[in-house]
């Protein structure tokens, strides 16, 4: 399944097999389309009917795992499984020879992540992980901002994604609620990927995790009123120090009715930035200059630098394509998946123990996007 779209260069397309047909399927295979590089060679499931439902819908052929796993044409595997199966099918694309390109989380805890990046650094393969949300407009527009020197030295932030949980309106929600979940392993891995992206990586993190409830009630069908037991903590507060020297409050919440905090801020020497929704691609980029109590300016909305602004998911696998072809760095490495997942990680360790825990990773920031790149383009 492939749609011409501008392109800088000819390249081959890279030919992808899809393992994972569930509700975040879709938004790639439609994005997927706006870039010549992603070309679909076949989709499997656990659940044959739903690999069966993408050939219909999609045009990709539907096939057992293993069979499409076996498939020599096949240079990429779209990892869009449930977070528990991340780990074990990125090791299963890798044996078989081929680069592996995953949804959030990178894996449940570090040991995972750590097994899936030196199987492909032994088998010379690459590896990539969403979120891809920071290559859109929005908060490319953001890192632009921060490399000019619109707010000075960064020093602070905060980040908020709070509120009441997923089991009143998703149709099968028990899975938010167990180890891969959370707030923190669900939603955490947009803020934090942003905010790497923008301040570079996290020296250590000290934070306080709990639960508000050890069951939850499904409020949709089909399986309204059933209980279901909550397996992981549900609320994290943390604050983040930024290798750069900034200090971030970081709050994950799914024990939250409502709030009125914004997405994220990032607070320099000289001014402050409001940064759109991180699970979005593009949303309003706000600089406030004047001084606190002062009647300098307020906030002051700024003009997306990038494009990309609708729902791109699939923009980080076509970058990865790209580099795949052209033998440069892709954007949603590996490394920087497994450093979102030992910051997630560290809240947990942090709240048992006690302690400041320092990271062991340190990733580069992804390179930026140039601006004016046409719809389809990526270099």
């Amino acid at each position: 399944m492939r749609r011409p779209a501008a392109c800088h260069h000819a390249i081959e397309p890279v030919r992808i097999g899809l393992i994972g047909c569930g509700t975040i399927s879709p938004a790639y295979l439609r994005a997927a389309a706006t870039f010549d590089v992603l070309e679909f060679a076949g989709c499997a499931d656990i659940d044959p009917a739903a690999a069966e439902r993408t050939q219909e819908n999609f045009g990709v052929p539907a096939m057992p795992v293993d069979d499409l796993l076996a498939r020599d044409e096949v240079e990429v595997i779209l990892n869009l499984t449930i977070p528990v199966a991340h780990a074990a099918v990125n090791l299963a694309a890798l044996e078989a020879g081929k680069h592996a390109y995953c949804e959030k989380p990178f894996g449940l805890d570090v040991d995972e992540g750590r097994r899936v990046l030196d199987a492909a650094d032994s088998a010379g393969l690459r590896v990539g992980c969403a979120p891809d949300t920071f290559l859109g407009g929005g908060h490319q527009t953001v890192r632009g901002l921060i490399d000019d020197g619109a707010v000075g030295t960064p020093v602070a932030g905060t980040a908020f994604m709070m509120g009441p949980g997923h089991e009143s309106w998703h149709p099968n929600p028990a899975f938010y609620y167990q180890p891969g979940g959370g707030p923190l392993f669900d939603m955490g891995p947009y803020y934090l990927t942003a905010l790497v992206h923008a301040l570079g990586p996290v020296r250590r993190v000290a934070a306080i995790t709990t639960r508000g409830r050890d069951t939850r009630t499904i409020g949709s069908a089909p399986r309204r009123g059933e209980s279901i037991r909550v397996e992981v903590d549900t609320h994290a507060a943390g604050t983040l120090e930024f290798v750069c020297g900034a200090v971030v409050t970081v709050v994950m919440s799914f024990d939250v009715r409502r709030h009125s905090n914004r997405f994220i801020e990032i607070h320099g020497v000289d001014a402050s930035l409001s940064a759109p929704d991180p699970n979005g691609f593009g949303g309003v980029v706000r600089i406030a200059s004047g001084s606190s109590g002062s009647s300098g300016k307020e906030w002051e909305e700024r003009p997306l630098t990038h494009g990309y602004t609708d729902n791109m998911r699939s923009i980080g696998l076509a970058d990865m394509c790209v580099g795949i072809r052209t033998g440069r760095e892709h954007r949603c490495d590996g490394r920087l998946a497994q450093h979102v997942l030992e910051i997630m990680a560290a809240f947990g360790r942090s709240s048992a123990e006690g302690r400041h825990v320092v990271l062991e990773s340190r990733p580069d920031r992804p390179a930026p996007l140039p601006t004016g790149l046409g719809h389809g383009e990526l270099d």
